[in-house]
């Protein structure tokens, strides 16, 4: 049987003594995508922050290609191969787009230069901005930059962290679009997301949290046609 790329497995999670994640288990095949999605405060976010060891894991095991990294710290699970694209504060606004692309290829020993032709070619919004400084683009290229950024380095998963928030619709397809293409070089993906409607769109599967615990979870395609689901959380285009 495949090994997932990332597994949580019954994780009891939190801030302090504040218990968040109630024994949630998820996990991220090769080459997917897998999208969570629930109400705010669900601990959707939480979720992707514990593989990062940003908090702390009273209970239960993260594990990377069967390996487990349960509180490994951030630095050291990205020199692994965990690229994360936080939701703010994700680029460096004073650079320009090729320095924050540089910036992000801090662990690659060589190659740099070739890395970069391949993300301008995945990202061709980017390419004639490449000497634009990152805080002078729009919303939805910025999140563009912080993607490419995240994947200059070998990734062996990428984690996305509500990455279509606050955009126009027509940056909203952009991205989930760039998604897919992501997914298609050979890079799995799991995304938080609050536009669940798409995010289960272009996802394989995902997984419903509701008060840190999982409620259903099923094929992106099973969960979007869920009346249930549909309900609380597909109305109006959310």
């Amino acid at each position: 049987m495949t090994t997932p790329v990332l597994a949580l497995k019954n994780l009891k999670a939190g801030y302090g003594q504040t218990e968040i994640l109630h024994d949630l288990s998820l996990h991220v095949m090769p080459n997917e995508i897998v999208a969570i999605i629930g109400p705010n405060g669900a601990g959707k976010s939480t979720a992707m922050k514990s593989v990062l060891g940003l908090l702390n894991i009273r209970e239960g095991a993260v594990e990377l290609n069967g390996e487990a990294i349960t509180d490994t710290p951030a630095q050291k699970v990205i020199e692994r191969g965990i690229s994360y694209v936080p939701q703010t504060n994700n680029v460096f606004v004073n650079l320009s787009v090729q320095e924050n692309l540089e910036m992000g290829a801090w662990t690659r020993p060589k190659g740099v230069e070739q890395r970069l032709d391949e993300m301008f070619d995945l990202f061709p919004d980017l390419s004639e901005k490449r000497a634009q400084a990152a805080g002078a683009l729009s919303g939805g290229q910025r999140q563009m930059v912080a993607m490419a950024k995240a994947l200059m380095v070998d990734a062996k998963i990428l984690l996305l962290d509500e990455p279509t928030a606050g955009l126009s619709p027509k940056y909203r397809s952009e991205i989930f679009s760039t998604i897919q293409k992501i997914k298609n070089t050979g890079v799995p993906i799991l995304i938080v997301e609050q536009n669940a409607k798409q995010a289960l769109g272009v996802s394989d599967r995902g997984y419903v949290l509701v008060d840190g615990a999982n409620r259903h979870e099923g094929t992106g395609a099973g969960l979007a046609a869920d009346p249930e689901i549909a309900r609380m959380f597909l109305g109006g285009g959310h």
